[in-house]
């Protein structure tokens, strides 16, 4: 079999997680200090997959061309493919045809996060040597995914989002195909939602009598596309870290699995693990709890976080209660004020949600 090449999608409008999306491409907001898309480019990379193609949209392909570069740090080349409107994944990979040519190609979401990475995945590719590829994991909400139905480890019938599944088995947004896969592309129709289904173009595959196997996830997988998605994903990559200590402690403690990278400063403050401190971050008088990812240079003084993600230069000022469970973008700035008459003062985006003690 000839060299594979990779397909990362990163387009798409992130509408479930704004305001956060609205000024930064969802597969850009971080997982433990890192954009979701790197954990992609990372597992291509280490699969041995080393000609990568990016689907951007216009509106953030700038950001996201910016963010990964040439894609030489992760050992890897990568072309930016543009995707004018977001019509489908099949239609994706139509548009990035003139990238794939007749290669066989693993075709990733940019905004998923798979435990472990696509390497057994490529091997069982290379080989069974099937026409597609699939990977699949049981989920306990099937309506809401793309639904596989098996025989003998083949797949008979793949349905979009079904009313009544017939399984629990949903795609995760992993899959490998041979070129043979533009041909069924372009023969099916739109959706409903006027979009070209990867799962209708499979089910071509299937259809014309071409072999599709499935692959069922050992591991855990994540689509990042909501708040309580990227909580999941966050504790679970966490969860793998070890420690390291770069920055500097002043009459501080940190406990059990904590990364303090270089120039991040803790005074009198405690951090238990797992956690991440990102670099230029400073903690005064606060505590940090378990599975929380600040990001460089954000500021937290008389505080306590817990459960939670800050981007980079947000500060957590002088809170009465404990936040948790939150997701804080760029620059962010949560404080009490200590001035009379005391009230709630709030400058918020569209779409945001607020909790008050």
């Amino acid at each position: 079999m000839q060299a594979l090449k990779g397909l990362i999608l990163s387009g798409g409008k992130g509408t479930r997680l704004r305001p956060i999306t609205h000024t930064s491409a969802k597969q850009l907001v971080p997982v433990a200090n890192k954009p979701v898309l790197f954990y992609g480019i990372e597992a291509m990379a280490a699969a041995g997959i080393d000609q990568v193609g990016i689907i951007i949209a216009p509106e953030t392909g700038a950001e996201i061309r910016t963010a990964a570069g040439d894609g030489s740090r992760f050992g890897v080349k990568l072309t930016y493919i543009v995707q004018d409107e977001p019509l489908g994944l099949a239609h994706a990979v139509l548009t990035a045809e003139p990238f794939l040519g007749d290669s066989s190609f693993v075709m990733y979401l940019g905004d998923n996060l798979l435990q472990g990475g696509i390497h057994e995945l490529v091997t069982a590719f290379r080989e069974h040597e099937p026409d597609a590829l699939i990977l699949l994991t049981p989920v306990a909400d099937p309506e809401n995914y793309g639904v596989a139905e098996l025989r003998d480890g083949s797949v008979v019938r793949l349905v979009e989002k079904p009313p009544e599944p017939k399984t629990n088995l949903a795609l995760v947004g992993v899959y490998m195909f041979t070129s043979g896969v533009h041909d069924a592309a372009r023969a099916i129709e739109p959706s409903e939602r006027g979009e070209l289904e990867i799962t209708d173009a499979i089910q071509r595959l299937v259809d014309n009598g071409l072999r599709v196997e499935a692959h069922v996830v050992k591991g855990w997988w994540k689509d990042t596309g909501r708040l309580e998605d990227m909580l999941a994903a966050n504790r679970l990559v966490l969860d793998t870290i070890e420690a390291s200590m770069q920055g500097e402690l002043v009459e501080s403690q940190v406990d059990g699995r904590v990364v303090v990278e270089a120039g991040a400063r803790l005074e009198r403050s405690t951090v238990r693990g797992p956690a991440i401190i990102g670099a230029g971050a400073r903690l005064i008088d606060s505590y940090i709890g378990p599975y929380t990812a600040i990001g460089e240079g954000c500021l937290i003084q008389n505080a306590e976080v817990e459960h939670s993600i800050l981007l980079a230069g947000s500060s957590v000022r002088d809170l009465a209660g404990r936040m948790e469970s939150s997701l804080l973008g760029r620059n962010v700035k949560i404080g009490r004020d200590q001035h009379q008459p005391r009230a709630y003062r709030f400058l918020v985006g569209d779409n945001s949600e607020i909790g008050i003690l």
